[in-house]
C-alpha cells in the first residue's frame, strides 16, 4: 500500500520537477524492487549477522560519514550525499540509524547480561558508552549539516535507554542539563547574535531561526502546501492534479501532494494505513522475548514515528518545517534502502518472537 501511494505520489509531483531529473515514478519503483530483494536477503541470513558485526557497521557508517566532508559536493549548502555515476546520490545518514540502532542495542543488552542487578555507577558507565556512541556520527552529521538525522539519532537513543530500564535518576538529571544548555543557548541566540554566529556560524543561525519564527514567518512552500491541501476537500482534485507548485514536492512536501490529489478522505485513509503499520510493529515488540531485539523494536519505531508525526505535521503548519521525508513515501534511493532493511530486521524478529537466540 507504501508503494502505491509513493509511485502515484510522485508521479503527480513530477509536473512540477525538474526534467533534468528523469522519471523519479520509475526510479523509485527501481529501489522498492532492490528494496524487496534485500529484505528476502535479510531473512535468509538472520539477525543474528548483524548483531554480531554490529561495530564493524558502525565503524563503517563513521567513516562514510567522516568522508563526506572532504569529498562530497556542496548542494544547496549542504555536503550530505556521495554523487555516484549510474547510481545516483548515497546519504551516509540515512545508513547510520541502522548502524545505530544496532551498535546501541549490542551495547545495552551487553551491559544487562554483564550487570543482573546493576548499581548507579553501573549505569553511569553504561550512559558513557551510549553517549560515545551517539556523539560520534551525531557531530559529523552536523557538522554537514543534517540537522533532522541528528534529532532522530537522539530520539532512537532515547527510546532505547527507556526501555531498558535504567533508573528515572538520569532522566531527571538529563532534564535539568537540557534545560541549562537550552537556556543558555538561546539567551546567546536571542541576545548575543554575533557571539552566536561567531561560535556556530552563519549557516546554522539562519537554520535555527527558521525553527523559531516558523509560526510568525511567512514562506511560499508552507503557504503553497496549505493552499494545496486545503483547496481539496473531500475528494481532492484527482490524480495528477495538483493545483500549486511548492518546492521539494517529491520528497518533503510528498504528503501535500498526495493530499491535494486524493483530498481529505484519501489523507485519513493514507494516516489509517501508518498507524496500523507502526501498530503492527509494537505488537511484534511486545511479545519478543530477546532484550536486544527488543531494544532494536523501539529504535525503529521511534525512527518511523518521529518522521511520519514531523514530516505530516510540517506540510500541515503545525511543525516547523526541518526536511524530514514520510518514510516509504517521499521520493529517495538511500532513505527508501534504510527502511527496507529495517522492516528486514523487524520482519526476522517477528519470525524469532518466541525463540531464544545468541549472536
Amino acid at each position: 500500500m507504501f508503494f502505491i501511494v509513493s509511485i502515484t505520489s510522485i508521479y503527480s509531483a513530477q509536473m512540477y520537477l525538474s526534467p533534468t531529473l528523469g522519471n523519479l515514478a520509475l526510479k523509485q519503483a527501481f529501489w522498492y524492487f532492490i528494496g524487496f530483494v534485500i529484505i528476502f536477503i535479510i531473512i535468509k541470513i538472520n539477525n543474528n549477522f548483524f548483531y554480531k558485526y554490529a561495530w564493524y557497521i558502525y565503524l563503517a557508517n563513521c567513516v562514510l560519514l567522516l568522508g563526506l566532508l572532504f569529498v562530497a559536493p556542496d548542494i544547496n549548502g549542504s555536503k550530505c550525499w556521495y554523487i555516484i555515476k549510474g547510481i545516483g546520490s548515497i546519504q551516509p545518514s540515512e545508513f547510520m540509524k541502522i548502524s545505530l540502532i544496532l551498535m546501541l542495542a549490542k551495547t545495552i543488552d551487553s551491559f544487562h547480561k554483564k550487570h543482573k542487578k546493576p548499581k548507579l555507577k553501573d549505569e553511569l558507565f553504561l550512559l558513557i558508552q551510549t553517549s560515545i556512541i551517539l556523539g560520534i556520527p551525531s557531530i559529523l552529521t552536523f557538522l554537514e549539516p543534517d540537522t533532522g538525522a541528528v534529532i532522530i539519532y537522539f530520539i532512537i537513543t532515547l527510546l532505547m535507554l527507556f526501555i531498558s530500564g535504567i533508573r528515572p535518576f538520569w532522566y531527571m538529571l538529563l532534564g535539568i542539563i537540557i534545560i541549562a544548555f537550552l537556556s543558555g543557548f538561546l539567551f546567546v541566540y536571542f541576545f548575543q547574535q554575533d557571539l552566536f554566529i561567531k561560535v556556530f556560524g552563519s549557516s546554522f543561525f539562519y537554520r535555527i531561526d527558521r525553527i523559531i519564527n516558523w509560526k510568525m514567518g511567512s514562506g511560499m512552500q508552507l503557504e503553497n502546501s496549505l493552499a494545496a491541501i486545503g483547496s481539496s476537500y473531500l475528494m481532492g482534485h484527482g490524480f495528477n492534479n495538483t493545483p500549486i507548485y511548492f518546492p521539494e514536492s517529491g520528497t518533503d512536501f510528498i504528503f501535500s501532494v498526495f493530499a491535494s490529489n486524493f483530498g481529505l478522505i484519501g489523507s485519513l485513509l493514507l494516516v489509517l494505513i501508518v498507524l496500523l503499520f507502526d501498530l503492527r510493529i509494537i505488537n511484534i515488540g511486545k511479545y519478543t522475548i530477546n532484550r536486544i531485539d527488543k531494544y532494536i523494536t523501539v529504535g525503529i519505531l521511534g525512527i518511523f514515528i518521529y518522521q511520519q508525526i514531523q514530516n505530516i505535521g510540517m506540510t500541515i503548519g503545525i511543525l516547523p518545517i526541518t526536511g524530514i521525508t514520510l518514510p516509504f513515501i517521499s521520493y529517495g534511493g538511500s532513505s527508501l534502502i534504510a527502511y527496507m532493511i529495517l522492516i528486514g530486521i523487524i520482519l526476522n524478529i517477528n519470525n524469532n518472537k518466541n525463540k531464544k537466540i545468541g549472536y
